[in-house]
């Protein structure tokens, strides 16, 4: 295992998303226990891109829960219906926010964030079971390749996560 990132420096986001994907995927691949992956992925998109926020939300009693994240605080519960990640996790549907503050019951964890960007995680039954949440101090900062490189990530994420809602108890 690597201690650090190869990416090239200067290079664009979709060639970084193609770099890092294969150093994920060495990360992730037998790697049995669900927070040692979820912290490895947030501190590869943390060192890759420079993002102000990078972390996952984990379904749990019936609320996301803050997993593990690389930048400031952060909330800690988010119901399934509010906010950008609780949009995104109910409509299982990838969220891109130009403009956090236009976006209707936006929850603010931090000021300084701008924009954002939220992908569900399903388990093998096609459940949300949490989602990937990124957040940038910069208004419009998501496009169609993060949609595209986040998303991939996302999938290797599902093939090593357990299918069930209650990761707490998961080892």
């Amino acid at each position: 295992m690597s201690e650090s990132v190869a990416i090239s420096p200067g290079a664009s986001r979709e060639v970084i998303y193609k770099e890092i994907a294969p150093q994920i995927a060495a990360l992730v691949h037998g790697e049995t226990d669900v927070i040692a992956n979820l912290a490895n992925v947030a501190a590869v998109l943390k060192e890759a891109f420079g993002f102000f926020w990078v972390g996952f939300y984990l379904a749990k009693g019936g609320e996301l829960v803050l997993g593990p994240f690389q930048g400031p605080l952060a909330c800690t519960r988010i119901k399934f219906t509010e906010g950008v990640c609780g949009k995104a996790f109910s409509d299982k549907k990838t969220i891109i926010v130009p403009d956090v503050d236009a976006f209707p019951g936006h929850i603010a964890c931090s000021s300084a964030s701008r924009s954002e960007i939220v992908v569900p995680i399903l388990g093998s039954c096609g459940k949300a079971i949490g989602v990937l949440d990124v957040d940038s101090d910069r208004l419009d900062d998501f496009d169609e390749v993060d949609r595209r490189g986040l998303q991939e990530i996302v999938t290797m994420i599902e093939r090593v996560m357990p299918s069930h809602t209650n990761l707490a108890t998961t080892q």
